[in-house]
């Protein structure tokens, strides 16, 4: 990750709150990075990019095949943040300086969550039904275009800086995920024909050009907040957003009769009944600490760097599926990952340029590199 000019300490500047906006003059050093905090976020994000997909393709290769109900395991694991919320509450309302009444999230990003989960609730139907008909890698290497739509997304909505090297980053992404497109045959799963195996890479590429809509409207979301936001807050966002998608998901199930196939799917299942409940369970719980961590990464950071990190998972993605699971690695898959990586390292070397950039105006001119808090500078 790279250093902005507003991680240098300035003697008498406006310190902004979490979500950028300033609030008073006073003279303490301008910090905007929590790395413990970043750090463990981007550990959530990777248990989920890597574990969930994994989980979900051994519901399928073991005799599941509800759409609607394993969209519903990728967000039904909220309950798991009331214990945390409770903790977080708690600790407020004995605090010394009575901060109790800020716990609870304002009612615009209440609303903005809720919009929000419907929208996700989408994505994650999408996402299932795609990977019911394509290999984990290939449905990995789709959703790596995420990243192409995050920073389009965020150039429109959040004005995130759109520099050359994002646009190569786009570029051989796009071509990499067109390259899968014409490998209609290699690499399709037994059982599958051509018409559902390009079902599934319309509907997952659709799946990443949602989510990557998602991700700015989440940043957008925080910098319109009021009050300072803390790490309560973005639990509480958390839970209504998946919450949120759990009841479009409900409602899918419902339509689809999910709740009284259920049981005959967990009879049937190759591995067991018991095991069947089990995958479930952690799947569900896997995809909800996911969850946290990206928008605790988009909050701390940006969502344009939390498509960078998702994208950089993918190729431990593609191996795990490789190792556990045997799935081919043909030719052309190799040469889209190999786009993917050169999309990365575009991103990275542009921001390492960028990092070297702003700190030569520091020592140059740090007034008036300090001063100017509008540079959408965002790693």
């Amino acid at each position: 990750m790279a250093t902005s000019a507003m991680d240098i300490e300035a003697p008498e500047t406006p310190v902004p709150n979490q979500n950028g906006n300033s609030k008073t003059n006073v003279e303490k050093p301008i910090k905007t990075r929590n790395w413990p905090l970043i750090l463990i976020n981007c550990a959530l994000v990777s248990c989920g990019s890597i574990g969930g997909p994994l989980l979900m393709r051994l519901y399928y290769l073991h005799g599941g095949n509800r759409k609607w109900f394993s969209s519903f395991i990728a967000s039904a694991g909220f309950p798991i943040l009331i214990f945390p919320l409770m903790f977080l509450f708690f600790r407020s309302k004995s605090s010394a300086d009575k901060i109790s009444s800020s716990f609870w999230l304002e009612q615009k990003l209440f609303l903005r969550s809720a919009i929000l989960g419907i929208l996700y609730g989408l994505v994650t139907f999408m996402y299932a039904l795609g990977l019911s008909y394509i290999p984990v890698s290939t449905s990995t290497l789709l959703m790596a275009t995420q990243l192409c739509f995050i920073a389009i997304f965020s150039w429109l909505i959040v004005k995130q800086k759109f520099t050359a090297f994002i646009i190569n980053a786009v570029v051989v992404m796009t071509l990499g995920s067109v390259l899968l497109g014409i490998n209609t045959n290699g690499d399709r799963p037994v059982g599958v024909s051509k018409s559902q195996y390009l079902l599934g890479f319309l509907v997952t590429l659709a799946a990443a050009a949602l989510a990557g809509l998602i991700m700015p409207l989440i940043e957008l979301s925080f910098s319109k907040a009021i009050n300072n936001l803390t790490y309560s807050s973005l639990l509480q966002f958390q839970f209504i957003l998946s919450l949120s998608s759990t009841i479009v998901c409900v409602v899918g199930m419902l339509a689809n009769k999910d709740f009284q196939a259920i049981p005959r799917e967990a009879n049937d299942f190759e591995l067991g009944k018991a095991r069947y409940y089990i995958i479930m369970v952690v799947t569900a719980i896997v995809w909800q600490l996911s969850g946290v961590g990206t928008v605790g990464v988009i909050f701390y950071t940006s969502a344009l760097f939390n498509g960078i990190l998702g994208s950089v998972l993918i190729p431990l993605t593609g191996v795990a599926a490789v190792i556990f699971y045997h799935e081919s690695f043909t030719a052309l898959k190799g040469m889209a990952l190999a786009l993917c990586l050169w999309g990365f390292c575009s991103y990275f070397y542009g921001e390492y340029k960028m990092t070297k950039k702003v700190i030569a105006k520091v020592e140059n001119e740090p007034n008036k590199v300090l001063g100017d808090q509008e540079e959408p500078y965002n790693l």
